[in-house]
């Protein structure tokens, strides 16, 4: 099947089996492989990217799903002027370890302050609940979403 997506802010039409993963395109037909497969049953979250905004993980989404949709993977988070907010903040206050995990976060971060700009630390910790990292404790984490929200103008 054709398909035609907005990929961080770029046209592509390319050709997928219909069975093909969202994660699969974006790493193996676009080479976009900042977004990880972490396990393929959608639990960890590793794999999650934005479509149409809104945080999904790619792992439970067919490609064919995104054709005419907008994504925005980790690679389209940063500008030419530098990091996000957020990447920022998360290098900033130690938010990752082995860093298999950030993009995943990143992008649910990215999308969860988009519709809560002034969160609360338990409410940065719901967020992110289906988003596991196995190096963290997830304080740093957590400690990073607030200081992006603080940075974005959203600090309560």
């Amino acid at each position: 099947m054709q398909i035609s997506t907005t990929v961080n802010g770029l046209s592509h039409t390319n050709e997928v089996e219909a069975r093909t993963l969202l994660v699969h395109y974006i790493r193996d037909v676009l080479r976009l492989t900042g977004t990880n497969v972490g396990c393929d049953t959608s639990s960890c979250g590793a794999c999650t990217v934005l479509l149409n905004g809104e945080s999904v993980k790619s792992c439970t989404v067919l490609a064919v799903q995104a054709d005419g949709q907008e994504i925005t993977t980790i690679e389209g988070m940063a500008s030419e002027s530098g990091l996000h907010p957020i990447q920022k903040a998360f290098q900033e206050n130690h938010g990752l370890q082995c860093g298999y995990c950030t993009p995943g976060m990143v992008m649910a971060a990215a999308s969860f302050l988009h519709e809560n700009p002034s969160p609360t630390e338990k409410e940065v910790r719901e967020a992110l609940e289906g988003n596991l990292c196995r190096c963290t404790g997830y304080h740093n984490i957590v400690k990073s979403v607030l200081a992006a929200a603080g940075e974005m103008g959203g600090a309560r």
